[in-house]
């Protein structure tokens, strides 16, 4: 058996249909390493006073009847945090996913060793029995690797709308995934909660995780991503839920419920000019080690920052034109990147993909969310292989 403990941190909130499914999937594992799960089912305090919560309440209280249960005939050792029952919620404004992983990482964090792993996980994941094997081996065989970014895919459900719903987003998400690679962006990962895996000296590197209500999950790759390489490609996939949810603020499930309705305003597919006008800066990037260039990128970083000489300290601070390389992609990161491509979207308006999406049938977008899948899952192993 390996000296490498899996931790496994599922948030939890509502979720009585799925959690048996996401537990049924762990229990099947094939791993010769050991691991414990952490659950936390979580609510804000103040739910249990007001009417239109009242059942959630009344759900996360069986659920957590349901899992003291299960976990006394579980396999594995489980280990439940209570942030649901009456004065142990959420106060004021910690609350959400965001304060459910860093609750659970941080206790991770105080029993785990150097080499461990925390695997993310969402109490709708499902994934194969050798999902905890193939990711362990995988950083074993990475050790430059601080996180991976795991590939996923949304299992259709056989009702239209939600099938035509969340086909819409993840094609979103593939067009951007596509693009940050195709520019060769250090931030080309997929953030998805349920599909990071990080090891425990990082996130301890890093002090934990960033509790934003929604985005987390990004927000943590990121930091990591500034601190080391965030692999990609892993042989085993996770298939998170495609279901509808407002659970958070965006996401899978909101974006499910926009798009039903027809709205995707928040998940465009931007334009390959966008992502051109990045690509052309940074290959200017050593050239602005020594004089300023001028250009889209640049002036909206220097709006966003707040000045004109956003260089000159970088510059002063780098002995070397690969540190100037490293303190730009810093400033320049993901969250400016994507800030900047809402922006060019808002100014070009509907980029041709987005029109091509118009009038398409359920099969036709299954086809194309088919192709960017494979698209992108060749360049991910190909830029991943050892």
């Amino acid at each position: 058996m390996s000296d490498v403990h899996l931790h496994i941190a599922i948030p939890a909130m509502d979720e009585q249909e799925w959690l048996p499914r996401t537990l049924d999937c762990i229990a099947q594992q094939r791993t010769t390493h050991p691991f414990t799960v952490y659950i936390c089912i979580n609510q804000p305090d103040e739910w249990w006073s007001m009417a239109d919560k009242a059942e959630v309440c009344r759900h996360n209280a069986e659920l957590l009847r349901w899992v003291e249960e299960y976990r006394t005939c579980a396999h594995f050792p489980i280990v439940l945090i209570d942030r649901t029952s009456p004065g142990n919620g959420w106060q004021g404004k910690k609350h959400g996913v965001g304060w459910a992983r860093k609750t659970l990482f941080d206790h991770i964090l105080t029993v785990a060793g150097e080499r461990d792993l925390v695997i993310s996980m969402d109490a709708d994941t499902e994934f194969g029995p050798d999902y905890f094997e193939s990711v362990a081996n995988n950083l074993a065989r990475h050790p430059a690797w601080v996180a991976l970014s795991v590939p996923y895919y949304h299992r259709l459900t056989g009702d239209e709308v939600k099938d035509r719903s969340i086909l819409r987003y993840e094609i979103y998400m593939r067009h951007y995934a596509l693009g940050m690679l195709g520019i060769g962006s250090p931030y080309s990962f997929t953030a998805i909660g349920s599909a990071i895996v990080v090891r425990a000296a990082s996130l301890r590197k890093i002090g934990g995780i960033t509790p934003v209500q929604s985005g987390e999950d990004f927000y943590l790759l990121q930091k990591l991503r500034k601190m080391g390489e965030v692999g990609s490609w892993n042989e085993e996939c996770v298939y998170p839920a495609a279901r509808y949810s407002n659970r958070v603020a965006f996401g899978t499930g909101p974006a499910m419920m926009k798009g039903a309705a027809g709205n995707w305003d928040s998940y465009p597919i931007y334009s390959a000019a966008s992502f051109q006008k990045i690509a052309d800066t940074y290959r200017q990037i050593d050239r602005l080690y020594t004089e300023d260039i001028d250009n889209d990128f640049i002036r909206f970083l220097q709006t966003q920052f707040k000045t004109e000489d956003l260089w000159g300290p970088l510059r002063a601070n780098a002995r070397t034109v690969k540190q100037f390389r490293h303190s730009f992609h810093e400033k320049a990161d993901g969250l400016r990147i994507l800030q900047f491509l809402r922006q060019e979207h808002q100014k070009e308006g509907a980029s041709a993909e987005e029109c091509a999406l118009e009038g398409r049938s359920t099969e036709e977008l299954s086809r194309l969310r088919e192709e960017l899948f494979e698209k992108e899952m060749a360049i991910r192993k190909g830029l991943t292989l050892p």
